[in-house]
């Protein structure tokens, strides 16, 4: 039988938090663990339970929900974080997604998408919602400011590289590779560390940004696997 998915909701309104945790209460493959007011309980939590994945709002009082993604994701890397939030300003979406954040969602997702969201994220999958995701497109079209960092990878860790920013899945990075999931998961580790990215959404973006990989067709509804 396989395992639920361990989640943490993160949100300092208690009606939206016991929404969501009715909401998802009804599922069997997703099992709550617990809850967080606040960023620093988010944290505190996060290393006590080591759930899966964390739902995350971003304003909250105290430790917002950038600075929780940033401690929970650079002192425990396996845990997934998907942000849910009111807020899609430049100000709030990349520097959560510098952070760490895997995923990026508006609470005005409805129920269904919600949770098929978590099931992606917990997949390594990095869900975006429609208008988060045209305003990285958007900022993917203008000019870098940064040098590019390409040169430092492989020919193998580019063509990886090059199928992430496609939305391909492990399993199929190696079917087309010809090589074993845990050689995709290796060069995956060394693009990060090469690149000193926190995520692999971080990756795939950097891939579109700098030119390495391209999208033909980019869907207003961007999903980019792991």
């Amino acid at each position: 039988m396989t395992m639920p998915i361990r989640l943490l909701v993160a949100d300092d309104h208690a009606i939206v938090r016991k929404g969501i945790i009715a909401l998802l209460e009804r599922e069997a493959d997703i099992a709550v663990l617990g809850e967080a007011s606040n960023g620093q309980e988010a944290i505190d939590r996060a290393a006590a339970l080591r759930p899966d994945v964390v739902l995350m709002d971003l304003v909250m009082p105290g430790v917002d929900g950038i600075e929780a993604i940033h401690q929970i994701s650079a002192s425990q890397p396996g845990i997934r974080i998907l942000v849910l939030t009111s807020f899609a300003g430049d100000e709030k979406v990349f520097p959560a997604i510098k952070a760490g954040a895997l995923g990026y969602l508006l609470k005005d997702t409805g129920p269904d998408a919600l949770i098929r969201a978590i099931r992606q994220v917990a997949r390594g999958e990095a869900p975006l919602h429609p208008a988060i995701a045209r305003k990285v497109l958007r900022e993917l079209a203008q000019p870098s400011s940064h040098p590019a960092a390409a040169h430092a990878l492989t020919e193998r860790e580019l063509d990886v590289l090059r199928l992430l920013a496609q939305g391909l899945s492990n399993r199929e990075i190696a079917e087309q590779l010809v090589i074993s999931d845990m050689t995709v998961r290796t060069h995956v580790s060394n693009i990060l560390s090469k690149l000193h990215l926190a995520s692999r959404i971080q990756a795939a973006l950097y891939a579109l940004r700098e030119g390495v990989a391209t999208l033909d067709a980019p869907s207003p509804t961007q999903v980019i696997s792991t």
